[in-house]
């Protein structure tokens, strides 16, 4: 049986907010299925930060959700349905964007299970930056602005330390983009510098 299924199976059609707190934390505690979700909500591709407690408290918020091949599960510029961030559970996502100038969209990166998807958006609200699509049949475990409500009612601290993380993955995000601006920057210079030898110097004195 696989990982969604013993993670969901009883509870496939069930919105973990709407139960008792008790009874919530009694179920991912005594799941061998929901520690191996909180691992992978703690794998360096998603939120390392959260100790196993706290990554055990959040899968107990989180609700299943199953995409077929093909499925776009998040698009780029989408500003209305962005309230939620997806952990993959089985399978892959492919990332994609679209850039100026250019029809077709450019492949960013695959992302298998451990991986995060939406989380820029859960936390701004703001309009999705990429689109994702499912590239084989996926399982995943989703985190609604909904639940995250309910869980800093009833955990704020473990709350806050979510909201921290998410923090701290943008923020190395962003650091890795300005690095990379920086890097494609200097090459753009380098390459005009050896076009600039190549090319004949103008005649100035006609």
């Amino acid at each position: 049986m696989s990982l969604f299924d013993r993670l969901f199976g009883a509870r496939a059609r069930e919105y973990p907010e709407s139960r008792l707190p008790a009874d919530r934390q009694a179920a991912v505690n005594g799941s061998s299925a929901a520690h191996e979700a909180a691992h992978l909500l703690r794998a360096p591709t998603a939120l390392m930060q959260l100790s196993e407690a706290e990554a055990l408290t959040v899968v107990g918020f989180m609700r299943p959700r199953r995409f077929k091949r093909g499925t776009t599960i998040i698009r780029q510029g989408e500003a209305t349905d962005t309230g939620y961030m997806v952990l993959v559970l089985e399978g892959e996502i492919t990332v994609e964007t679209l850039i100026a100038r250019r029809v077709n969209p450019v492949t960013v990166t695959v992302l298998g299970p451990g991986s995060l998807i939406g989380e820029m958006a859960l936390v701004d609200g703001g309009a999705r930056s990429a689109s994702c699509t499912a590239s084989t049949d996926v399982a995943c475990a989703v985190l609604t602005r909904d639940a995250l409500e309910a869980l800093t009612a009833e955990q704020p601290a473990t709350a806050a330390k979510l909201m921290t993380a998410v923090a701290q993955r943008l923020a190395e995000r962003l650091r890795d983009s300005g690095h990379k601006l920086q890097v494609y920057s200097q090459l753009v210079q380098t390459m005009q510098q050896e076009i600039d030898k190549l090319m004949p110097t103008p005649d100035r004195r006609g």
